[in-house]
């Protein structure tokens, strides 16, 4: 795990379970009624073909990667995310780097989140009905934690109609996107974009 992910709250079984609720398509339908069942269901599908299939993706991590290529990737707008991330260093960066960061911060993102996915061990998660306002929609949820309270992991997306997206997730109050704004300012203030994205690229090999 990057450094950068040390500054959200070490809560165990967390961002596996934040990755397992990504593993299938939200549909713009499903967020208007009833996305709290639908969540459940494709949440509890996906949990435990893990579960059954965990010696096999252990062994061959790339399968896991692979899952979450074709099945997580095309429902996050990694674009808007690196954008935010970046913050005001968005607009100093050139379209090359630019496209170059959304590339390793993915990348970033599926190892991170593969690697815990493999350490899941089950858990019973509540689900809240979602917030639909206008293109925006939050997914609430109560994740439970070893010898701890549950922790509170909101899904923010964007969209309208039959398509949303992820653009954002709160973990105990704590936004991921702006975790990652703080963590790679500093170092972009240090080492420059072009520093940071080699940097990244280095970490995701």
């Amino acid at each position: 795990m990057m450094p950068m992910m040390q500054k959200i709250p070490a809560k165990s079984g967390l961002w596996p379970l934040i990755l397992v609720l990504l593993l299938f398509g939200w549909s713009g339908q499903a967020l208007a009624g009833g996305a709290d069942s639908f969540v459940k269901n494709h949440a509890e599908r996906v949990l435990n073909k893990v579960l059954a299939n965990k010696a096999s993706l252990k062994a061959n991590p790339d399968k896991l990667y692979a899952i979450i290529r074709s099945s997580v990737l095309p429902h996050v707008d990694f674009y808007s995310m690196s954008r935010s991330v970046l913050g005001k260093y968005w607009n100093q960066a050139s379209g090359s780097q630019r496209n170059a960061f959304v590339r390793e911060f993915r990348q970033l993102l599926v190892r991170t989140y593969g690697t815990a996915l493999l350490n899941y061990s089950g858990g019973q998660i509540d689900y809240k009905p979602a917030q639909v306002s206008g293109k925006y929609a939050v997914v609430r949820t109560k994740v439970p934690r070893s010898g701890g309270a549950p922790v509170a992991v909101d899904y923010r997306l964007r969209g309208g109609g039959s398509s949303w997206k992820v653009v954002d997730i709160k973990v105990g109050g704590v936004s991921l996107v702006s975790n990652y704004r703080t963590s790679f300012g500093g170092r972009v203030g240090q080492i420059g974009v072009s520093g940071l994205i080699q940097e990244m690229k280095t970490k995701n090999r």
